[in-house]
């Protein structure tokens, strides 16, 4: 499929404040910081939790432990896909039992990526709650997964692609939704 830029929905700036806002809810739905992480789900929410973590840390003075979730052998759709699946490996250097994760992505979709994390986190341990963060919500929900904390809500039709790119990747923060170059 050949994708060309349609629209930037977010730039820099945006992101940063869609983030802060994100921060500032997440501390006052868990009333501060006690028995609070926060788990990105690989690539993409790792970057997104961090920045999470140090913006909570820059008002609160907190430091709210990040962990990374690879979601990979979770997937429901590992048997139709064409390429080896890669296993980079989950790093969550403490106990998620009894506490509040916030377990954060950067597009949620139809759901799938964040049933296949809520099967991951349960095999690590036993949260008293999980949460969850996305910078965008687009729409075309195929499981009955809501998220707490949405930066931006956009609707968008099956044949877009929402692309997050992120300085940590892509060299520089932006969300762009994307279209076939076929159908214009």
């Amino acid at each position: 499929m050949d994708l060309t830029e349609k629209t930037q929905l977010l730039d820099a700036e945006a992101i940063r404040r869609a983030l802060t806002r994100i921060a500032h809810e997440i501390v006052e739905k868990n009333k501060g910081t006690e028995d609070l992480v926060i788990i990105g789900i690989k690539t993409r929410g790792i970057h997104l939790a961090k920045r999470l973590a140090d913006r909570i840390q820059s008002f609160e003075d907190q430091q709210v432990p990040v962990g990374t979730l690879d979601i990979t052998l979770y997937r429901d759709d590992l048997k139709q896909r064409t390429e080896q699946a890669v296993v980079h490996g989950s790093e969550i250097p403490f106990d998620i039992t009894d506490k509040k994760v916030v377990l954060v992505d950067d597009v949620l979709f139809t759901g799938r990526t964040v049933r296949a994390a809520l099967d991951a986190l349960i095999d690590i341990g036993r949260p008293t709650q999980i949460q969850l963060a996305v910078l965008v919500d687009r729409g075309h929900r195929e499981l009955p997964i809501r998220p707490d904390y949405v930066g931006k809500n956009v609707p968008t039709s099956r044949d877009e692609v929402v692309a997050v790119n992120l300085a940590e990747t892509e060299q520089e923060d932006k969300v762009i939704i994307m279209e076939n170059a076929n159908t214009l």
